[in-house]
C-alpha cells in the first residue's frame, strides 16, 4: 500500500496543479463567457470518453498482465497529456492533449486493482480510503500550487504537472512492485475489456446490482459540482486560479483528514452501509448551500462543514469490493470506473451549458447555482435508491 499510495499522492498532485487553470487557459482562446463554458465542457466531455473506453481496457489488461506495467504506461502518457498542454497554443490542440490525457488518464482503476489484491477483503473499505486520503493529499498541494504558478503564467502549471508525472514513472519504474502473482491473473478477452460488458457483468451481482445506480448517481452530482466549480466561482465571486487554488486547498484537507484519520474508527462505530447513508445525506444538504451561497467566506464554511460526504465513496466501493471473486478485482474496479468515465461525458454535457444559460447573470441571482440543485437532486435520489437496497438486503438476510 505504501507504494500505490505515494503513486495516487503524486498522479493527483499533477492533475490537481491543472484544475484551478485550465477553465482560464480556455477563456485565453474564446470571445465570451459562454464559448468559455462551451470549449471548457468540450475538454472535459473528450477527457471522459477516452476514460470510459481504456479504464476497463486498462483494468482487464492488468487482471492479464499484472498491474506495474499498465500504471507506467498511464503515468507516461499522463505526462505527455500536460505537456502538450503546456505548449498548445489553440483550442483544437489543447482538445488533441486532452484525448491523449483521457487514455491514460484511468490509472486509478488498475490502482484500486492494486490496492484490492494486498489487502484483505475486511480492510479494503479502509484502504480506498487512504486512496481517497492519497487522493485528497494530493489536492491540498495541487491546485494552491497551480493557482500560484498559474497568475504568474497559465501555461506554467502546466509544465510542473509533466515534470511531475515523469518523477512518478520513474519512482514506479524503480520502486513499485508487481501485486499481481501470476498463478492469480486471469485470461484477457476484448469481451471483459468492453466496457459496457464490464458494468453488465457487475450490475449481475445481486449483492450490489442497485448499487450500481447509486454510484453512478453519486460520481454525477459529484462532477456536475467539479467541472463547474472554477467557472461558477469567477461567474458568481470573480475567483481567479489562485483563490480557486486556496479553496480547492480546503477540499483536499478536509477529504484527507476524513478518509485518512477518521474513516477507520468511523466505519469501525457506524459499519459501511451506516456511514455511506450519512454521507450521501450530509452531500445533499451540502449541494444546496453552495448553491445559495451569496459569498466566497460561506463556500469555505461548507466545505468545512461536508466532511462526512467524503466517506460515501470508500464505504460503497468497499461493499462492491468484498462481493466480487479475487481474479475480478482489476475489472471490477475498471468497470467502476468506466461509471466516472461516463460521467465524465454526462456530467459536463449537462453542468457547463447549464452554466453558460446562466453566465449573463448578475452574481447576485440564485439561479447562477443551477448546477449544484440539479446535483443536490441526483444526490437524493441516490440515498433512496440506497435506503431501499440496503434494507431490501437485510430483509433477504433476515429470511
Amino acid at each position: 500500500m505504501p507504494f500505490i499510495l505515494v503513486i495516487v499522492f503524486i498522479d493527483v498532485l499533477g492533475i490537481g496543479i491543472a484544475v484551478p487553470v485550465l477553465p482560464m487557459l480556455v477563456g485565453e482562446y474564446t470571445a465570451s463567457r459562454e464559448l468559455q463554458a462551451y470549449w471548457y465542457g468540450a475538454m472535459v466531455v473528450s477527457y471522459g470518453v477516452m476514460q470510459f473506453f481504456c479504464a476497463p481496457l486498462l483494468g482487464a489488461l492488468s487482471d492479464r498482465f499484472g498491474r506495474r506495467p499498465l500504471l507506467l504506461w498511464s503515468l507516461l502518457g499522463l505526462g505527455l497529456h500536460f505537456l502538450l498542454l503546456g505548449l498548445a497554443a489553440s483550442l483544437p490542440l489543447m482538445l488533441a492533449a486532452r484525448i491523449i490525457g483521457g487514455t491514460a488518464g484511468a490509472s486509478f482503476s488498475v490502482a484500486n486493482a492494486y490496492a484490492s489484491d494486498v489487502t484483505p477483503p475486511e480492510k479494503r473499505a479502509k484502504n480506498f480510503g487512504l486512496i481517497g486520503a492519497a487522493f485528497g493529499l494530493g489536492f491540498i498541494f495541487g491546485p494552491m500550487t497551480g493557482g500560484l504558478l498559474g497568475a504568474i503564467d497559465l501555461h506554467l502549471p502546466f509544465y510542473a504537472a509533466a515534470g511531475l508525472s515523469l518523477i512518478n514513472a520513474c519512482y514506479g519504474f524503480l520502486l513499485v512492485p508487481e501485486s499481481l502473482p501470476r498463478e492469480r491473473r486471469g485470461a484477457f478477452s476484448l469481451a471483459r475489456a468492453n466496457p459496457f460488458t464490464a458494468l453488465l457483468t457487475l450490475s449481475r451481482h445481486r449483492e450490489i446490482g442497485s448499487l450500481i445506480i447509486v454510484f453512478a448517481l453519486v460520481v454525477l452530482a459529484n462532477l456536475m459540482l467539479q467541472t463547474t466549480w472554477v467557472l461558477y466561482t469567477h461567474f458568481r465571486f470573480d475567483w481567479g486560479p489562485r483563490e480557486n487554488g486556496f479553496a480547492l486547498f480546503c477540499v483536499g484537507l478536509v477529504a484527507t483528514v476524513t478518509q485518512g484519520a477518521l474513516l477507520g474508527p468511523l466505519l469501525r462505530r457506524f459499519g459501511d452501509v451506516r456511514l455511506a447513508l450519512a454521507g450521501l445525506t450530509a452531500g445533499t444538504i451540502a449541494y444546496v448551500l453552495y448553491g445559495v451561497a451569496q459569498h466566497g467566506w460561506m463556500m469555505y464554511a461548507i466545505i468545512l462543514g461536508n466532511f462526512l460526504s467524503f466517506t460515501a465513496g470508500p464505504a460503497l466501493q468497499g461493499i462492491v469490493s468484498n462481493a466480487v471473486d479475487p481474479s475480478e478485482q482489476g475489472v471490477t474496479m475498471g468497470a467502476l470506473n468506466s461509471i466516472n468515465s461516463i460521467m465524465f461525458i454526462v456530467a459536463p454535457s449537462i453542468g457547463t451549458p447549464l452554466l453558460a444559460q446562466v453566465s449573463h447573470l448578475a452574481p447576485s441571482d440564485w439561479r447562477i447555482g443551477v448546477t449544484f440543485f440539479v446535483s443536490a437532486l441526483l444526490q437524493a435520489a441516490a440515498l433512496v435508491l440506497a435506503r431501499r437496497h440496503f434494507a431490501l438486503r437485510e430483509a433477504v438476510g433476515a429470511a
